[in-house]
């Protein structure tokens, strides 16, 4: 017989390779899952990592344990799927036999020096696990734990496994850490085992059922989940924000810009303002003094539930919080506008209307508003109590930092409204008539949707980094907005408009950072008020200890 061709010769071996992977191994009696009493059943350990990181895996024996006495095994098991996944099973020299129970037993020591202990340490602050299998049934354990302080950590050395039987076929198997043992340098460590049969009623057909739960993997002997995250800090995620009186101020005074605006919008749709000169202008004025309740209501609720007392000064601050804001302004411009003789100047009579409207109106209402806010909302009714102390605040990458999260908060907001803001300081800078209130309407509904989804994505992540400072985080984060669309000022002053001269830059760009402010205070409210939503619901369904 003639030898097959080089190029031939290479192909026929890998397709065999290939049909002994792809082929199940009849001989080994884990692929037909029947055993005889007292055959081997083999413990395959498999792969070892961060819990949190699914895809990061390394071989079991990567980590400085010791094996098992037992040194062969009648048949290795690995498929085509197996090694296109990276895994890559190694024998635990583990002695288990079916239904042959096995007294607790040492069966290898660890020589721990100063590199193991630190692999050990490494492993343990990051939280890795280990997976096994038997029979093909996935079992997970955890490597140890470090104490409260986070000084000294231990290495769980005794594996208690239960493994279930139904017939001549394995239908569940169970895990049970235990044998805590410190990791001390230059010390012995021994590593001890137990094997368990129990009979089950379980089908073999139905013994993966138990993976499709997805409480399962909280695991046996504590939930992973729970070793750090934004449940440790449900003790102090409902704690007051600091400075309460302010807070509770801008978020009364956003909601009521947001009630403003989605108000003047619905009449300008129905009504066709643009036709008629300074009715918007009227309308808006009319509107805002007519909501006052609105930032009274929503203003002196949330600072009666975070246990604040000064309550007539928070409404007073609230009350005059936006119209200080834009007459301040106001007057500035008007002082330039007289310098220059302009027509823009704001008649002394108008200026009292103005102040008259703000105190016998709109502190009026707002007073209502208070009231009514602190005795219907106005009960700190958590779902979970606040730990009398606070929690320390955990170092964290700098990316996770309030102020970076802050900064980055505000870029999605402004991208789903920029380029109606072209349009909107075109009407108001140019000579263009504004007309299509329909898709302003749109463009509102969109910002409020996309601020209340990226301020709950940065207060997730601020919990899960244990800083339960999210309130003023969730409102910054969300107000950065304005930031970005003063910075847009710029660059339509500079090279959409040919303005010039200190009246005309001052009157720009002042109103603008008052335009800029209103909106940034607009979506903070609206950002917080759909995290706290968030946050109230998430700490309501979990169950605390």
């Amino acid at each position: 017989m003639r030898p097959l061709p080089g190029a031939l010769g290479v192909a026929a071996a890998a397709a065999l390779w290939l049909l002994l992977l792809l082929l199940p191994r009849t001989r080994a009696d884990e692929h037909e899952h029947t055993y005889q009493d007292k055959e081997e059943v083999v413990l395959w350990m498999n792969t070892v990592g961060p819990y949190h990181n699914r895809q990061e895996t390394y071989k079991y024996f990567s980590l400085p344990f010791c094996v098992g006495s037992k040194k062969s095994i009648s048949h290795y098991h690995e498929t085509l799927g197996e090694a296109l996944q990276g895994v890559e099973l190694e024998f635990s020299g583990l002695d288990i036999k079916f239904k042959d129970d096995v007294m607790p037993a040492t069966y290898c020591e660890i020589d721990l020096d100063k590199e193991k202990r630190d692999a050990f340490v490494y492993a343990i602050k990051n939280h890795y696990w280990y997976q096994m299998y038997i029979d093909d049934l996935p079992i997970w354990g955890i490597v140890g734990e470090a104490d409260e302080n986070g000084e000294d950590y231990y290495l769980w050395t005794y594996k208690k496994l239960e493994i279930g039987f139904n017939g001549n076929r394995i239908v569940d198997v169970n895990l049970t850490s235990e044998g805590k043992v410190k990791l001390v340098p230059n010390t012995k460590i021994q590593m001890s085992y137990s094997v368990k049969w129990k009979k089950s009623d379980v089908k073999f057909e139905d013994r993966f059922d138990k993976y499709l739960d997805p409480s399962f993997f909280q695991h046996r002997d504590r939930d992973l989940g729970d070793e750090y995250g934004w449940k440790q800090v449900h003790g102090d995620v409902f704690r007051p924000s600091s400075h309460p009186l302010i807070f509770s101020s801008l978020i009364g005074s956003g909601c009521q810009i947001f009630a403003v605006s989605l108000i003047v919008i619905i009449v300008a749709m129905i009504e066709d303002l643009y036709t008629e000169r300074g009715s918007m202008l009227s309308t808006a004025i009319f509107v805002y003094a007519a909501t006052s309740p609105v930032n009274g209501y929503f203003g002196g609720s949330l600072y009666a539930r975070q246990g604040g007392r000064r309550w007539i000064k928070q409404m007073f601050i609230g009350a005059f919080l936006i119209p200080a804001m834009v007459c301040g302004t106001a007057f500035f411009i008007n002082f330039i506008a007289i310098y220059y003789h302009a027509s823009r100047a704001i008649p002394f009579g108008t200026m009292v209307a103005v102040c008259c409207i703000c105190f016998f109106v709109i502190l009026p209402l707002n007073l209502v508003g208070t009231i009514l806010g602190r005795n219907l909302s106005g009960q700190p009714n958590f779902p979970c109590r606040v730990n009398a102390v606070p929690r320390p605040i955990p170092e964290k990458k700098w990316f996770m930092e309030p102020a970076v999260i802050v900064c980055l908060g505000g870029i999605l907001p402004f991208g789903s409204i920029f380029i109606e803001m072209y349009f909107i300081f075109t009407s108001f800078w140019a000579y263009k008539i504004y007309y299509v209130y329909g898709f302003m309407m749109l463009v509102l509904v969109i910002l409020c949707i996309v601020t209340v989804c990226v301020t709950i994505v940065c207060t997730y992540f601020l919990l899960n980094a244990e800083d339960y400072r999210w309130q003023w985080t969730s409102f910054l984060s969300a107000a950065s907005t304005a930031i970005y669309v003063y910075m847009y000022s710029f660059y339509y002053y500079f090279f959409k408009t040919k303005m010039y001269g200190l009246f005309q830059t001052s009157f720009y760009f002042g109103y603008m950072a008052v335009f800029s402010t209103a909106l940034g205070i607009m979506c903070g409210a609206i950002g917080y008020m759909g995290t706290s939503a968030f946050v109230r619901k998430i700490y309501t369904n979990v169950k605390i200890d």
